[in-house]
């Protein structure tokens, strides 16, 4: 009964299965009889237990299989059983681990990529990011030029010479060789001359009295030589112009007429400095020819600081009286009100940060009516009839420190900067060396004698008396209050991020001075320093404040931009209607109004607004008396500000920083920066003149406000926020490859609207690299190798005294301005060097010291 129970109930299954089966072929009719891989797919789908090992009778092709009640219920065996492929399942045990192993693998590789961004960006905030070689610059595939190293022997007129550089882009251009010794003999050494850059003044200014070398009045000061002409093809300036300035450009100086004058070129025992006894020497004697007597100075016996104070005693008729000197509040100390105000700490010069008192109830950018205005009464004037207009006076800063070795270059440099600007010109410039104690736990404050000794250390013997110790801890004191941010590592006091520090405190205590000029070692100068100086006072002078700080952020290249006049025509256009430049896209993105609405493009205007009378940030030192337009930017012909001394002048462009990859253009420190950044300009490098106001306006805002920025930045930007006169003077210099002129251009001028800054393109920062082979900038390659090989010695193994002998003699150029120039050795024959002996100086005071 059971086993017929079970059949009835197999075959009742059976027929439950073909009935069903049946239906389902009624039902989609006769698609499954032709898709057998359905019928496999169904198959697959059904539990292994309960797979069978044919396809039910619904699914098959054969019409013989109208049943399954045949097969058993249960298998056998599960594993004998026919499907498709089936991949093997991984027992949960080793998931486990699989899984903590990709959550931990994710979890690394997400703090790898947040160490990474932090890494990097430390990294490029302190500038040491290493970066893979990349391509080299265009500008190293630019051929050399070869006519700088030219000789005497091959002098033209100026206007007969072909110069090899600037040149049209299609000219065909065969460079000149140095030339051999056949043709070098054709052509005569022609005689020099000395050169007297110094105005004869009318009636109305004092008679300037000459100045000596030696307190008794018995040692004239040799002049300075030149030789007419210019070498066969040497370049013109591609930057800048002698024209526009004024500088003559008809004229070379070659090593021995410059610098023999001051000892080069004779023994030690002569009173020389032992260098430049070999090498072409033809026709050097004219140097010391004064009424056919050889007349080599002896300067082992000149002390500077003597003859300087008796030359300043001597014209003291042509300048105005000098002020009462500003108290040194950092090295005196006062126990009585009298004794204060005899010392000159009276109300006067005690309120200065409370009132305008030095200022005086004028702009601070106008010159002081005693400069170049003032009337007063020579003494000794019987009839008391005759006004003299008085000069200004000016100082000029020597930035050196105290452990700095003088070298018989150096020496040279330094001798002819105060002979020709402080001795030849009658007193109108005072050479003072501004030195750096770098150790601020040397106690020079504390006791007379410990900065007597350490300044007579600091310098050479020649130079004693003439120079002022300070220290970084010193401006800490006196410039206190200062929020320290320590950008890029480096103290906000110190000489590096704030440069002018010291120069600010100098003007304050030495109110004497109209002009500081901010000088460095690492400058040179072809030509001759007065006529540099003057014609580059007068030129600024001359210049008209519409349209000026456009012009001061742009390079001048004559062959490109024409005239001068059209010069400042183009860039009138470029500001006023702007330009199509690609290079406008990466200008700062600032819209036209300050302000932006989240969400929406930012957009900023094509044309530029011109700067017109002061542009101060929200939180700017007010009541300081700043100038205003006489008219307005539209009405003005070109007239307000000629005439008028500069408080700025600079020798870089006056750039916009903001929006550029220049470093330092965020190093603002006391300023509001939460809306925005105040408005700002730079000049790399710190070499400028500065007006007694702008630096009472700087120490102002220094001590009221606690304002600084970063040493290149702060004189431009203080200018342009108190409206003071700022002017970027285009000196002509040279570059040592041929560039095409238009994409030099191009390449200066790069940033927003044809300007040097104001966008990602610019020169400034990451292509700074571009000046490399200039002549001027802060690490310019060109500069030192011109002037050693304008010394006669051997640059990559080119030059020489032998090419000099072989070929067209020694090297002649016109006046030009190099930086930087540092560590120049000269081979010093006949006896021990300047150095030499300064070295052995220090030695003995020091053995002395610590025998004390």
């Amino acid at each position: 009964m059971e086993q017929q129970d079970s059949r009835r109930v197999g075959g009742d299954i059976g027929e439950k299965n073909t009935f069903q089966a049946e239906s389902d072929v009624e039902s989609y009719g006769s698609s499954y009889d032709s898709d057998l891989e359905k019928a496999g797919f169904a198959r697959r789908k059904t539990p292994i237990c309960f797979q069978r090992s044919s396809a039910p009778s619904a699914y098959s092709s054969s019409s013989r299989e109208t049943s399954a009640s045949h097969q058993r219920l249960l298998k056998t065996s599960p594993n004998k059983r026919k499907g498709g492929f089936y991949f093997y399942r991984i027992p949960q045990k080793y998931v486990k681990y699989m899984c903590w192993a990709l959550l931990s693998t994710i979890l690394i590789f997400v703090l790898s990529l947040i160490r990474a961004s932090y890494t990097s960006s430390r990294q490029v905030e302190l500038g040491t990011v290493e970066k893979s070689p990349s391509k080299p610059p265009p500008w190293e595939a630019f051929p050399f030029l070869e006519r700088y190293h030219g000789g005497i022997k091959s002098l033209v007129p100026k206007e007969e010479n072909v110069p090899e550089y600037p040149h049209d882009e299609d000219e065909v251009h065969e460079p000149l060789k140095n030339t051999s010794i056949s043709s070098r003999d054709a052509n005569p050494l022609p005689k020099s001359a000395p050169f007297d850059p110094y105005p004869t003044l009318g009636e109305e200014y004092a008679e300037k009295r000459e100045c000596f070398l030696d307190t008794q009045g018995t040692i004239r000061i040799p002049r300075v030589r030149y030789f007419p002409g210019v070498m066969r093809g040497f370049p013109d300036a591609i930057m800048g112009s002698y024209e526009v300035l004024g500088l003559r450009d008809d004229v070379c100086f070659e090593r021995f007429g410059r610098l023999g004058p001051y000892g080069y070129g004779y023994s030690l025992k002569r009173g020389g400095t032992g260098a430049g006894l070999h090498g072409d020497r033809e026709g050097i004697d004219d140097v010391w020819l004064e009424s056919e007597n050889v007349t080599q100075v002896d300067y082992s016996t000149v002390r500077w600081v003597e003859i300087q104070a008796a030359c300043v005693t001597k014209n003291a008729g042509r300048f105005r009286p000098l002020d009462t000197a500003g108290q040194d509040l950092f090295t005196n100390m006062h126990t009585k009100p009298e004794q204060a105000l005899q010392k000159g700490a009276g109300k006067e010069n005690s309120s200065v940060i409370e009132d305008d008192s030095i200022i005086g109830k004028r702009d601070p950018h106008e010159v002081p009516a005693t400069k170049n205005e003032s009337i007063a009464k020579p003494e000794g004037d019987q009839q008391g009839q005759r006004n003299i207009i008085l000069l200004p006076r000016t100082a000029i800063l020597i930035r050196t420190w105290w452990d700095f070795h003088y070298s018989v270059e150096d020496i040279l440099y330094l001798r002819s900067l105060i002979a020709e600007l402080a001795l030849l010109s009658g007193g109108e410039y005072t050479i003072h060396f501004l030195i750096h104690v770098r150790d601020d736990n040397v106690p020079i404050w504390a006791d007379q004698k410990i900065y007597d000794r350490v300044l007579e250390n600091a310098l050479p013997a020649e130079f004693w008396g003439m120079g002022t110790l300070w220290s970084e801890r010193q401006m800490g004191l006196i410039y206190g209050g200062i929020q320290e941010s320590f950008f890029r590592d480096l103290p906000v006091h110190g000489v590096y991020r704030s440069t002018f520090m010291p120069v600010q405190y100098f003007s304050h205590l030495h109110p004497e001075y109209d002009f500081v000029w901010n000088w460095e070692m690492d400058v040179r100068y072809t030509g001759q320093w007065y006529h540099f100086f003057d014609q580059i006072c007068k030129w600024t002078k001359a210049q008209p404040r519409k349209g000026l700080w456009e012009r001061n952020g742009r390079f001048y290249v004559p062959s490109v931009h024409g005239s001068w006049e059209d010069f400042k025509q183009m860039v009138r256009v470029q500001t006023e209607m702007g330009t199509d430049s690609p290079n406008n896209i990466w200008s700062g993105l600032k819209a036209a109004t300050g302000t932006t609405i989240p969400g929406s493009p930012i957009s900023q205007p094509k044309a530029d607004t011109p700067v017109w009378g002061p542009e101060p940030p929200p939180d700017v030192l007010t009541d300081q008396s700043n100038p205003e337009p006489p008219t307005t930017h539209e009405k003005d012909k070109y007239e307000w500000g000629v005439g008028e001394e500069a408080d700025l002048i600079t020798f870089n462009p006056l750039f916009d920083p903001d929006g550029t990859t220049w470093f330092f253009t965020e190093d603002i420190t006391g300023y509001n920066t939460t809306s925005s950044l105040p408005p700002r300009r730079a000049a790399i490098t710190t070499t400028s003149r500065l007006s007694k106001g702008l630096l009472t306006l700087m120490h102002r805002e220094t001590v009221l406000k606690h304002h600084t920025m970063f040493s290149e930045m702060w004189p431009a930007s203080v200018s342009l926020h108190h409206g003071l006169k700022a002017v970027y003077a285009p000196h002509p210099m040279y570059i040592d490859r041929d560039w095409p002129p238009q994409y030099l251009a191009a390449v200066m001028n790069a940033g927003r609207n044809g300007a040097s800054g104001g966008a990602r393109t610019s020169v400034y920062g990451g292509r700074e690299h571009n000046f490399k082979g200039t002549t001027w900038f802060y690490d310019a390659g060109f500069a030192p190798n011109l002037w050693r090989r304008w010394l006669g010695m051997k640059v990559d193994n080119d030059g020489g005294e032998r090419e000099e002998v072989a070929g067209e003699g020694r090297m002649c150029l016109p006046g030009v301005f190099l930086h930087p120039v540092k560590g120049v050795e000269m081979v010093v024959e006949g006896g021990r060097s300047v150095g030499e002996e300064d070295g052995e100086r220090e030695e003995k005071d020091q053995g002395e010291g610590e025998e004390g």
